[in-house]
């Protein structure tokens, strides 16, 4: 068996960056967050590896709001 697959760049390009922004965004709040839902360690890890719902799930429940 033999699968040839080509990948389109074009449609791949912009959520490859998406997802980098978003990762970004989120590491940044998140060093600058004083209180959190939960210690700092494990939303770090959380934001760097679960793949897009990382950042999403520390900015729905992660941050403290006041």
């Amino acid at each position: 068996m033999n699968f040839n697959f080509e990948i389109n760049w074009a449609l791949l390009a912009p959520l490859i960056v998406i997802q980098a922004i978003l990762l970004i965004i989120a590491l940044f709040d998140l060093v600058k967050t004083e209180k959190t839902n939960g210690p700092k360690w494990m939303w770090v890890l959380i934001v760097l590896l679960i793949a897009t719902f990382g950042p999403i799930l520390y900015f729905v429940i992660g941050k403290k709001r006041d």
